[in-house]
């Protein structure tokens, strides 16, 4: 399956392009072991021109056949190359982003490769319930390491300490794994699931 790069997308993102649309499939709940639990997953990925993903993931509770059960979360955020950010970016607040980008070529983008051929990620995702999390890991290719560097809790939030996330293109599909760390508990299997894209 051809990856597309949007005509309009900043240079900035076209490594992260291949998330660009709407992914719909199925997951489990923990370690997908026989008696865990089934849900869907409704992801979507979108740009407006500036440096950044948007992201959406909707999940509903399912039995195994797929047919909706009940609501399960709601969970949006920000994905971007990792940099230190310019005058000709935008903010904080409402402060304006220069017309022109930060990294305006091909070129400017291929400097801020690693060491390992890839490139630094930061995502920011915020849940219901008075938590966000602040990721960093590494985009390479069609593959997203994502480790948690801070979880930030409202006062009555309930314990989570840590994360990691690992997303992958197999075959046009979107697969992912999300580990999760609460007190006192080394990371255990969250959920998985295999999306295909709708559009």
């Amino acid at each position: 399956m051809p990856i597309e790069i949007p005509t309009d997308l900043t240079p900035e993102l076209v490594p992260l392009s291949w998330l660009i649309g709407e992914w719909e499939g199925r997951g489990r709940l923990g370690s997908g072991e026989e008696d865990s639990e089934h849900f869907i997953q409704h992801v979507s990925f979108t740009h407006n021109g500036l440096p950044y993903l948007q992201y959406r993931a909707e999940s509903w509770l399912s039995d195994e056949q797929g047919n909706k059960l009940r609501p399960l979360s709601v969970e949006t955020g920000f994905w971007a190359l990792e940099r230190e950010l310019v005058e000709a970016d935008g903010g904080p607040g409402l402060i304006p982003a220069e017309i022109v980008p930060a990294l305006k070529t091909a070129d400017d983008v291929e400097a801020r490769r690693n060491a390992d051929g890839g490139f630094d990620l930061s995502v920011t995702i915020s849940h219901p319930g008075g938590i966000t999390e602040l990721y960093y890991g590494q985009i390479k290719g069609p593959q997203i390491q994502l480790s948690t560097d801070m979880v930030m809790r409202g006062s009555h939030s309930k314990e989570y300490t840590a994360a990691t996330r690992i997303f992958g293109l197999v075959d046009g599909n979107l697969l992912w794994r999300w580990d999760v760390s609460t007190p006192g508990k080394s990371l255990e299997a969250h959920a998985s699931a295999f999306l295909n894209k709708v559009s």
